[in-house]
């Protein structure tokens, strides 16, 4: 077990959150649903990656027969805004076990034409039917307790405008990864935290798809600074975590052609790997 640590009281529960709020859409017909994409989850003027998969997630929980996300595979298109925003989702199969849905997120440019910001594919199924047996060489990440980690209040904000996102979520971040912030990049490419919402509200398989994608970017301790914006990212949901404080790690091994690769691991209170995710982003070099 993980060495005691510190986290915010539970006060806001699974259904009745800031996080449920801002993904809550409006069901205007078969497949087709309504959301004003909340400005509390931006990253400079952008909306988060995470946020805005947990929004598609949510939808296809709706519209799929399977209630949680095995796996699910996003293209980011174009930058998503705050704002209003239409979802459209559509059945591709449905089986005894899986079910398999896509989805695109769109929103409108000023001349009313509709723009689509992301597209997803998608498999569901039950995580709570899921056998016990687990055979694994994977091990939780080393971090220290949450009294020796530090937040985003503990020191500037990495990118002029990116504290929305930041106000909404409980990190403490490994100080052997914070080199950045000391203008030390270590070069090693990886970044380690304990990972919350700030309201108290314990993690589920569509929170899971925020928290791989919550963290500061890995650019930053390869020496690199700015906006990574994501070209695609897939997670998989391996379990429903338990109550308590998430740990994720991310690691990045080749940056190549102004792109760089992200994989991210994320472990419950009860030392389960409960998620697994590989980005590709982009990175601006020079």
């Amino acid at each position: 077990m993980p060495e005691a640590a510190t986290a915010p009281a539970a006060r806001a529960t699974i259904g009745d959150s800031e996080f449920d709020r801002d993904t809550a859409l409006t069901r205007r017909g078969p497949g087709v649903y309504d959301i004003d994409l909340s400005a509390g989850w931006t990253i400079i003027s952008a909306v988060n990656g995470g946020y805005l998969l947990a929004v598609l997630g949510r939808a296809l929980a709706d519209a799929l027969p399977h209630p949680d996300p095995f796996t699910i595979s996003a293209h980011y298109l174009t930058a998503s805004q705050p704002g209003p925003a239409v979802v459209r989702t559509e059945l591709v199969r449905t089986g005894r076990t899986l079910s398999t849905g896509q989805a695109s997120l769109l929103q409108y440019d000023d001349e009313g034409n509709e723009v689509e910001r992301i597209r997803v594919l998608a498999s569901y199924g039950d995580l709570d039917s899921l056998p016990d047996d687990v055979r694994t060489s994977a091990k939780p990440p080393a971090i220290p307790s949450m009294e020796q980690c530090f937040g985003p209040q503990d020191g500037p904000s990495p990118v002029p405008g990116s504290s929305a996102i930041t106000d909404r979520l409980f990190l403490k971040l490994d100080p052997s990864t914070l080199g950045w912030a000391l203008g030390q990049p270590s070069g090693k490419g990886e970044m380690r935290a304990w990972f919350g919402l700030a309201d108290g509200r314990d993690a589920d398989p569509l929170s899971l798809l925020l928290a791989v994608d919550a963290l500061p970017p890995t650019a930053f301790e390869i020496g690199l600074s700015g906006w990574v914006p994501t070209v695609e990212l897939t997670v998989h949901v391996r379990c429903r975590p338990a109550p308590g404080p998430l740990r994720v790690s991310i690691t990045t091994r080749n940056l190549a052609g102004g792109f760089l690769e992200e994989d991210a691991e994320v472990w419950d209170s009860a030392d389960r790997l409960v998620a697994q995710s590989r980005q590709l982003a982009r990175v601006r070099l020079g």
